[in-house]
């Protein structure tokens, strides 16, 4: 997915099952954010910025929807642990990250591997893709702040 292309309708399913669909925030802005797992350091930070700033978020027009291909049961005790009030979509059979582009091949200490790179789409009120924030731009513990700014 580019600046410009129109996101998908069906986004998957949240932490309790429920269907989010593209079409649930028409009127708003929607930061769609994937990370790579849930009870981890940066993805933490990474949550609780758009916990912290739900408020500004909220009066500039975003909603917020976190993607990650942990189960819906990680996704529950994750959003309990640190109070996140934003659903939590469990993409478990890696259908939306493989569409946006995010299920990349990585490495840590020589090992290869894939995983979710860490990225941000900002959606704006027609659903076409506006914005794109990449690993190498994002600052988790302050992420909501750069995207206000």
């Amino acid at each position: 997915m580019n600046i410009g292309d129109k996101a998908p309708e069906v986004l998957g399913k949240d932490e309790n099952g429920k269907e989010i669909l593209l079409s649930d925030f028409r009127g708003k802005k929607l930061v769609l954010y994937f990370y790579p797992k849930d009870m981890t350091s940066g993805c933490t930070a990474e949550a609780c910025s758009f916990r912290d700033n739900r408020q500004q978020l909220q009066e500039a027009g975003y909603a917020v929807v976190g993607v990650s291909v942990d189960d819906a049961e990680k996704h529950k005790k994750f959003k309990e642990k640190n109070d996140i009030d934003f659903p939590l979509i469990a993409d478990v059979d890696k259908k939306l990250v493989e569409q946006f582009g995010v299920w990349q091949e990585k490495s840590m200490y020589g090992r290869k591997y894939m995983g979710t790179v860490r990225t941000t789409f900002i959606i704006n009120e027609e659903g076409i893709i506006e914005q794109i924030f990449g690993p190498k731009q994002i600052k988790t513990k302050m992420h909501a702040q750069q995207i206000l700014d």
